[in-house]
């Protein structure tokens, strides 16, 4: 595996998620994730006990591949960032351990003034340096 700043991608990566033009969103997926690259994130409570609730053994949610990346950055943009109600920022500097980058993040609510959220990721890299499995856990 190439030698990695884990500071640079962690900042690529937060980047990504407040990024208004689409087709550097798309540029920057296929820059940071491997072709089959997974994004797979723990849903809040409430919808993780429903799925429970429903009989799902496990109440994940996952984006496989470029194409489902790229329309899950998108939606959260869509959601959270245009309307210019929030955005992404690194909370906690980056670690890395091998082939794991982990860091926490948060959503800053601009007409607040305040953080209202945010969550920890553990990026497991390829041996390119690109993201195979990323796994989010918001608070």
């Amino acid at each position: 595996m190439p030698a990695i700043d884990a500071q640079d991608l962690a900042a690529r990566y937060i980047g990504l998620w407040n990024e208004p033009d689409p087709e550097t969103r798309r540029k920057t997926v296929h820059a940071l994730w491997a072709e089959d690259g997974q994004h797979i994130l723990l849903p809040p409570q409430q919808m993780h006990d429903q799925a429970v609730g429903l009989g799902f053994t496990s109440a994940a949610l996952e984006a496989r591949g470029h194409d489902e990346l790229h329309a899950r950055v998108t939606r959260a943009y869509e959601e959270f960032v245009a309307p210019g109600t929030y955005e992404f920022r690194i909370q906690e500097a980056p670690r890395q351990l091998r082939d794991v980058i982990t860091f926490r993040w948060e959503s800053f609510h601009r007409k607040e003034g305040q953080v209202t959220g945010g969550g920890r990721d553990f990026l497991v890299l390829d041996d390119t340096g690109r993201i195979r499995f990323d796994y989010q856990f918001p608070d």
